[in-house]
């Protein structure tokens, strides 16, 4: 017999009334269900495949998932990195009539890599990108005035970014939203618990052998609180400077746009004499490329690959400058190197190795390699050779990362050295090596 729920959800998602809502979650079983490598989390979840879109199910009480319901949306409006919310199931009971707990469903991140696959890097450069990562994630929350209180890496996805990561909230169930930035003492104590669960989740899996016996549980957490405090400072501290050096003003500025942030207020303060000034950003806002890049031609990416898309739309402009004699406004350059470079350089990558990475992934990945072998050849390679050696010799060995959800947290894959190349010296985010001839 069918029992009776209610399902709170959000258009643009399945209904999920196919579910076996009747049964506790840890009874289900076949059907939809698939794995997923995740943290560990105090309550039962499972996860679903509908068409190829992967939802998280957490079995919860009712006033708690309609509040972490509320906060993930929140967090959505303000533009911050955190999994989709997208319903609450309510008035669940057994075929006897007993009751179940509610649920709360979120959306899982496509190509979304956990902490466990990433920890285990050969070399230090992933390892590295995730501390930058949860640096970056804690400064944004607390620059919004949320308070986490549950900050761990089993509470954060990862996805990569050019070359780097970028880290998603998982979990907002202890989370608080404040109307403002959050005070220095609220920020201490969420880095505090901070420290507490990252260093502990590393013990557990140096315990398993699933971290490189160098790596040290207290040092990793203390650069990524050092890391931390360096971003925050950056982002919120005084310059105090000579009145005759305004200038001094649009430097702090892109220096904030270097590190990825718009400046949307800034207070200048003149002294008494009038011979100084002082500058502090009143509201930083994360992505600032990645807005450029949507407003110049639609394409939703992360902050990085915006950064490295740009550079290539550059790039492409000053080709078409060197045939033509003039340069196009930019609207035109972007949409060109839309149609004529990145869609073209996406779709001859035969589908089976297009689940290796993101699309905009993929193209970093070309032009990494592309880079590279213009440094071996001596001579400027064209995207067609480019794309055709990274089609025969990377992409085949790289893993699956859009599979990665079909695996069990145990089944996960040891990274190898191929998975964890380095990035090229860079210039101004830009990698170094010669403007591209295009064909």
């Amino acid at each position: 017999m069918t029992t009776p729920i209610q399902i709170v959800g959000r258009p643009g998602h399945p209904d999920f009334l196919d579910l076996p809502w009747e049964l506790a979650l840890e009874q289900w079983t076949g059907g939809r269900l698939v794995q997923v490598a995740r943290g560990i989390s105090r309550h039962v979840v499972r996860f679903v495949d509908y068409d190829g879109r992967i939802y998280a199910l957490k079995e919860t009480e009712l006033a708690m998932a309609q509040r972490e319901y509320r906060m993930l949306r929140a967090l959505a409006d303000r533009g911050l990195p955190a999994v989709e919310a997208v319903g609450v199931v309510s008035d669940r009971t057994t075929s006897t009539g007993d009751e179940l707990p509610a649920m709360l469903i979120t959306r899982f991140l496509d190509y979304a890599l956990p902490y466990r696959y990433l920890i285990g890097a050969p070399t230090d450069a992933l390892r590295n990108a995730l501390v930058d990562a949860m640096a970056v994630l804690l400064v944004r929350l607390h620059l919004e005035g949320f308070y986490w209180g549950d900050c761990s890496l089993s509470n954060t996805l990862f996805r990569r970014d050019a070359g780097s990561l970028m880290a998603y909230l998982v979990d907002a169930e202890t989370g608080e939203l404040q109307p403002s930035r959050l005070t220095d003492g609220q920020r201490e104590h969420d880095l505090s618990i901070a420290r507490e669960n990252i260093a502990g989740g590393l013990f557990d899996l140096a315990a398993q052998g699933r971290i490189p016996a160098d790596t040290d549980p207290v040092a990793f957490t203390e650069l990524g609180e050092a890391r931390y405090h360096e971003l925050w400072t950056e982002l919120t501290s005084e310059d105090e400077f000579d009145a005759e050096e305004r200038w001094r003003v649009e430097e702090r500025i892109r220096r904030l746009n270097q590190l990825g942030f718009d400046v949307d207020e800034l207070v200048v303060h003149r002294t008494a004499d009038g011979a100084r000034l002082r500058i502090q950003p009143a509201v930083v806002e994360e992505g600032h490329h990645s807005r450029r890049l949507v407003r110049l031609i639609g394409l939703e990416v992360q902050e990085n690959q915006a950064r490295r898309l740009l550079n290539d739309i550059d790039c492409f402009g000053a080709w078409i400058e060197r045939e033509t004699g003039s340069r196009p406004p930019e609207a035109v350059v972007a949409y060109r190197w839309l149609s004529e470079v990145f869609e073209p350089v996406i779709a001859s990558i035969p589908a089976p190795l297009q689940a290796r990475r993101e699309p905009a992934e993929l193209f970093h990945q070309l032009l990494e390699h592309r880079w590279f072998l213009s440094e071996a050849a001596g001579a400027e390679v064209t995207n067609d050779v480019a794309v055709r050696s990274l089609v025969e010799e990377i992409l085949p060995r790289l893993p699956e990362e859009r599979l990665i959800a079909g695996l069990a947290t145990e089944e996960l894959p040891v990274l190898r050295p191929l998975d964890d190349q380095r990035v090229p010296e860079r210039v101004d985010g830009a990698p170094q090596g010669p403007v591209d001839d295009r064909s």
